[in-house]
């Protein structure tokens, strides 16, 4: 063989190696750092993977939020139709969270299936507005001469 075509094989051979050791790397590092989400029934039933991160979510069960006196962990139970799941929290609770309300958590099952949550997020409902918004749609409405906030108002 050449020694010029034997050299521009040689490199074309090592820039395929390294691009594939890329995307090895690559996808080696997007696997590690998904959390998939599993929903109270799949992780009561074994469908979620113990001691790994994953989000969960689901309602939380009304009277069952149980707060220490002592610190910030707060346990409660989430369900969505079917099984319920012990959550764990240590921190401070959303502003939006209460009872019938929806939660997403980030966290870890523990060996008796108790989702050990790191990070909350409360759900508010598809009918929230920000006031801002709410504001601008009011004076949209608002007929000439009258100010959005006398708009429905009679006096």
């Amino acid at each position: 063989m050449n020694p010029v075509r034997r050299q521009r094989l040689l490199l074309v051979l090592l820039l395929l190696a390294g691009v594939a050791t890329a995307i090895a790397l690559a996808l080696f590092a997007l696997n590690e750092n998904i959390n998939h989400y599993f929903s109270p029934n799949q992780m009561a039933n074994g469908e979620a993977p113990i001691g790994k991160t994953i989000r969960g979510g689901g309602i939380v069960v009304p009277e069952s939020v149980e707060r220490d006196p002592d610190s910030l962990t707060v346990t409660f139970l989430i369900e969505t139709g079917g099984a319920e799941v012990e959550v764990e929290y240590t921190g401070i609770l959303p502003d939006l969270f209460r009872e019938g309300q929806g939660i997403v958590g980030t966290g870890k099952l523990d060996n008796n299936r108790r989702f050990i949550a790191d990070e909350l997020l409360a759900k508010h409902d598809e009918n929230y507005m920000p006031p801002e918004v709410q504001k601008a749609i009011d004076e949209a409405h608002a007929t000439p001469g009258q100010s959005a906030g006398s708009v429905g108002v009679s006096g």
